[in-house]
């Protein structure tokens, strides 16, 4: 009777194969010194178990020790906090497999800050996750890293025109088209205005969700008409101010759309104005405010991405790069996540 796969170890194989434990090692990490006809014993042996090797166990045996710095943003942002939590989970993972993380805030907004952040990364660490903004200095310094040997992915906001090697994210431009559809299906078929709310076009995530939007709108529900963009840099403050300046001067407005943060500011305004009920609100990130503003009618829905999910795949991404392992994409992509009042989890 064949043992269970997941008690199959190296040493049945050699002993499968009539080999040396290290003549089975050499095969399986394709080092030389073995014949043709060995290494197909091998192989063979290995088909017939079903041996998987155990990949984490082996990084220990060869004593290979990893520390990864994940660059997260300043400041108040709901959803960064809950990426920052998750991070510090992460990390009691991935100190199980002998590697390490240290997180740094920085202000992603500033491009000199962050350049400058990055750049003193070089020589500390084998692997960086950043909250990345798409501006040249950014790009130049992510690429100064992965010159300097150092794998770099991109997390929730990418810079795809640099050396990274994989960005962890939502589809951005899908998710735009998503809330798109999500507000012109609940307008019904009213005419009027749209508002359209940025943390800063410079983040290449809030772009690529303008993008989107703006193209289903478009196409599909001409009798809405979407307004030129404001900004409030993710912050609450900014984003009730331009709130409540856009429902002053657009009194047909029919709904709005907050590609960031600052939820919390939008609703303050709509709430404040008696809009908070009959004007369609779509944003980003399920958190307890957002689920609050749900419960009570004021957002109609949420689009959500798993900050844990991609704290995770970070992780996993950095210790595949770092020691030559298979990446395996399908469990690395991240899903867009839909909620309204009635499935909150």
């Amino acid at each position: 009777m064949s043992r269970p796969l997941s008690r199959i170890t190296l040493q049945d194989v050699a002993r499968e194969a009539g080999v040396s434990l290290a003549t089975a090692d050499r095969v399986l990490n394709g080092r030389a010194g073995v014949r043709g006809v060995t290494a197909e014993r091998v192989q063979a042996a290995v088909a017939r178990l079903g041996y998987r090797p155990n990949l984490a166990a082996a990084r220990l045996a060869r004593g290979e020790t990893y520390r990864f710095c994940f660059v997260l943003p300043v400041g108040a942002n709901v959803f960064m906090r809950q990426l920052a939590e998750q991070v510090a989970n992460t990390a009691d993972w991935v100190a199980a497999q002998n590697a390490y993380i240290d997180t740094l805030r920085v202000d992603v907004f500033a491009p000199e800050t962050l350049a400058a952040a990055l750049d003193g990364l070089i020589g500390r660490y084998d692997g960086v996750a950043v909250v990345a903004l798409d501006h040249p200095k950014v790009r130049a310094a992510i690429d100064d890293l992965v010159e300097a040997g150092i794998a770099v992915v991109t997390l929730v906001s990418d810079v795809p025109s640099s050396q990274r090697f994989h960005y962890v994210g939502i589809d951005n431009i899908a998710a735009g088209r998503t809330a798109a559809t999500l507000l012109g299906r609940f307008a019904g078929g009213r005419a009027g205005t749209v508002g359209l709310v940025l943390g800063t076009p410079a983040l290449r995530d809030h772009a690529e969700r303008q993008f989107g939007f703006v193209q289903v709108m478009a196409s599909e529900y001409p009798a809405l008409h979407v307004l030129a963009p404001v900004q409030s840099l993710d912050e609450d403050d900014r984003a009730h101010a331009v709130t409540e300046a856009m429902l002053h001067e657009h009194p047909d407005l029919v709904g709005l759309y907050n590609v960031g943060a600052g939820n919390r500011g939008i609703a303050a305004a709509l709430t404040g104005s008696n809009r908070g009920n009959d004007l369609i609100f779509v944003g980003h990130d399920l958190t307890d405010d957002t689920r609050r503003f749900l419960l009570r009618g004021v957002m109609d829905a949420v689009i959500n991405q798993d900050a844990g999910h991609q704290s995770r795949s970070a992780a996993r991404v950095l210790l595949a790069r770092c020691s030559a392992e298979p990446l395996m994409i399908e469990q690395e992509r991240i899903r867009i996540d839909i909620f309204v009042r009635d499935n909150l989890p």
